[in-house]
């Protein structure tokens, strides 16, 4: 009889969306491995769910990137983890606040609460000499210490909304009004009688350009085009920003807007201070982490995974992917190939993208590329394929944003089976 196989110890980074999910199927498992440890910076699973205003504490994680007002870009339909649906009665486009609690709720219902250890920040994750890694955390608290464990594996699943990418704009250092980036909004009230140029169209530059026509004085929002239908009459679509000077704020066609507020809308950079990317193998730039097999491991340290790189996707649904992909690795139900072959893929791929015309800046947007990279990771790893469904309502609910930012949340949705999916009203009206 074959000897029995030692359950491994895996540590997740972060207790957002994708460690709850990670810990959740970690529990599950419990002949593969044992209870997982949870660690999270913050004082309250959640992740990017977690609302906060004010500044965070010397020492301590940055607060979230959500303001006040923000609902869920995707219904919940298609946001959900494919074991763990919303209420059906809420409305498919949501306050953070309700998807907060839908986390507490799948947390809870799958015991991860206790393996949770708050306010402990990861400072070091590095490979063991004796294999495995070496992960080394302080606690944040009151008389919290250094401490390091030594781990079979490491899931890392810190987000990637933390550090927010500040343009290189000629200027603008000597720009005579207020400049933040929208990871720092909360509410349009300190705008009042301001005028307001916003940098960037995706979906907090839109959704914040929806928020202050009320109340500024004047609202701009620069950005490449094409133009964004459906915002406020009062909202001025401007090219990009060439320049800032004093008070005046450049734009790339030759016209001139004078500015109180610059809102940078500009994204986030990718950052892992606790990893040495170097030793592992890889470069970390603001927008993409290479070479990674599967965007996810690093292909000669196949076992730490980055989970939730990715963007333009089904988050929850994508995680759950990645999650039980990883563990099929560890559990040895799904055999990688040796390092090298894996560099190698992970190479190819990139040059694959490249000789496609792909903007290194975009390596990690998958959008349609989703659904074939997770049908992949179920073949591989043995697991059920995510139902046709959420392909169909997630682009459907793409299609509705070219309707206008004003029109395609009022849309509430009903799924009918793992194929079909019907709207159901607009607004919160529901068909009995």
């Amino acid at each position: 009889m074959a000897a029995e196989r030692r359950r491994q110890r895996v540590v997740v980074v972060g207790a957002g969306a994708a460690g709850l999910c990670a810990a959740r199927h970690l529990l599950a498992r419990p002949v593969a491995f044992e209870a997982p440890v949870v660690l999270e910076a913050g004082d309250r699973l959640g992740g990017t769910w977690v609302y906060a205003e004010g500044s965070p504490a010397p020492g301590a994680p940055p607060r979230a990137a959500l303001y006040r007002h923000l609902r869920t870009n995707l219904p919940k339909e298609v946001m959900a983890f494919p074991d763990f649906p919303f209420d059906a009665d809420l409305p498919s486009f949501l306050p953070h606040s309700d998807v907060l609690a839908y986390l507490e709720r799948y947390a809870a219902a799958s015991g991860v609460l206790p393996h949770i250890r708050f306010l402990q920040l990861v400072e070091d994750v590095s490979p063991a000499p004796e294999g495995g890694w070496a992960v080394t955390s302080r606690g944040l608290g009151t008389g919290g210490r250094r401490q390091t464990e030594h781990f079979d594996a490491v899931m890392v699943c810190t987000g990637h909304y933390a550090t927010p990418i500040l343009p290189d704009i000629p200027g603008l250092d000597t720009f005579t009004g207020q400049v933040l980036h929208s990871h720092e909004y909360r509410h349009p009230e300190p705008f009042a009688g301001l005028s307001v140029v916003l940098l960037g169209a995706g979906p907090s530059g839109v959704d914040l350009a929806q928020e202050l026509a009320p109340l500024a004085r004047s609202v701009t929002l620069s950005h490449r085009p094409p133009p964004v239908p459906g915002l406020p009459a009062g909202v001025i679509q401007a090219a990009p920003v060439r320049a800032v000077r004093g008070a005046e704020v450049l734009f790339a066609d030759g016209t001139a807007s004078r500015a109180d507020a610059l809102l940078l809308c500009t994204g986030y950079a990718y950052s892992f201070p606790f990893l040495p990317a170097e030793a592992l193998g890889l470069r970390v730039t603001e927008r993409s982490v290479t070479p990674l097999y599967r965007h996810m491991l690093p292909p000669c340290h196949p076992t730490l995974a980055l989970v939730g790189l990715c963007s333009r996707i089904c988050p929850f649904a994508f995680f759950h992917c990645q999650v039980l992909f990883f563990l099929a690795v560890l559990a040895g139900a799904c055999n990688l190939p040796p390092g090298e072959t894996l560099r190698r893929e992970a190479q190819e791929e990139l040059e694959r993208y490249g000789e496609a015309g792909g903007d290194p800046r975009h390596l990690h947007r998958l959008g349609s590329a989703q659904w074939a990279y997770c049908a992949e990771l179920a073949r591989l790893g043995g697991f059920a394929p995510l139902p046709p469904v959420l392909r169909g309502l997630y682009e459907a609910t793409r299609r509705s944003w070219e309707l206008g930012a004003d029109v395609y949340r009022r849309r509430n949705y009903r799924v009918l089976d793992e194929e079909r999916w019907e709207v159901v009203g607009e607004e919160g009206d529901r068909e009995e």
